[in-house]
């Protein structure tokens, strides 16, 4: 049971971030079983922390030593490195999906044959560069206040990506699976929804224990926006895909960024 959870963890960290972490972990090698493929789901917001640790090193670094680095450039720092360790893998879903939505035109079967195309159309650069964008410039605000605020200010940048992926699990948990096979066929089967409460709880308590005002700003807009963003599979194509998970991961993180970065101005 323990040797499954282990390869679940390192599983989680391989599909999800460009980790190596076959050179490190020899599990990593090995090919999963359908239960472990489906219990590395559990485990996607141990990624998310991860991710957002990285995350907040680099400026937190830049600041503790003194170095006197603009939090714009600081921002694009991040920002590249953030695409780089997750391989771009959901703003590929984000593209698919934006393609696939506005190129459907309300067709469930198009809108599914869309997102299987390999090429990028014009919606999905626009939608790409928009969000890099509005990322870019709620990560410079975030950093430019957190260099002078408490320090669990940097505590929540990191949950940004956490909640992401929280949001992630519970759409697989809840939500049901378009195709008929594939990776989500076994996330789907074999995840149970205990776990979802769980992180929940877990996450609800740390972040409220840090700061009530900002925390629940975050959890609400993470509610809405999952809320929302599963209306609308469920209307377009009655569930999820990889790639509507995906673009959910990057439209939670862009919401979350920009409540941080509006958090700032009124001062939660």
């Amino acid at each position: 049971m323990l040797k499954r959870h282990y390869h679940a963890l390192v599983l989680a960290f391989q599909f999800l971030t460009r980790i190596p972490v076959y050179k490190v972990f020899s599990i990593a090698n090995t090919v999963p079983t359908p239960q472990v493929s489906g219990k590395a789901l559990l485990y996607y917001p141990v990624v998310g922390a991860a991710i957002g640790g990285w995350v907040v090193l680099l400026p937190a670094a830049l600041n503790h030593f003194g170095i006197l680095v603009g939090p714009q450039l600081q921002a694009a720092l991040v920002l590249v490195f953030w695409v780089w360790i997750t391989g771009g893998l959901h703003l590929d879903g984000l593209a698919d999906s934006a393609d696939a939505w506005l190129g459907g035109f309300g067709d469930k079967q198009r809108t599914l044959d869309l997102m299987k195309d390999p090429t990028c159309g014009p919606s999905a650069v626009v939608v790409l560069v928009l969000t890099l964008l509005l990322k870019w410039l709620a990560l410079s605000e975030v950093i430019h206040f957190a260099q002078t605020a408490a320090s669990w200010w940097w505590l929540m940048l990191v949950m940004v990506p956490v909640l992401a992926r929280l949001q992630a699990m519970v759409l697989v948990v809840h939500t049901p699976y378009v195709r008929g096979e594939g990776l989500g066929t076994q996330l789907k089967n074999q995840v149970q929804a205990k776990w979802v409460w769980f992180w929940v709880m877990i996450l609800v308590t740390l972040m409220l224990y840090q700061t009530i005002a900002l925390s629940s700003a975050m959890l609400a807009t993470s509610a809405l926006g999952y809320a929302l963003m599963r209306r609308l599979m469920m209307q377009r194509i009655d569930g999820w895909t990889g790639d509507t998970a995906g673009a959910s991961i990057e439209v939670t993180e862009l919401l979350l960024l920009l409540v941080m970065a509006v958090s700032v101005s009124v001062d939660l």
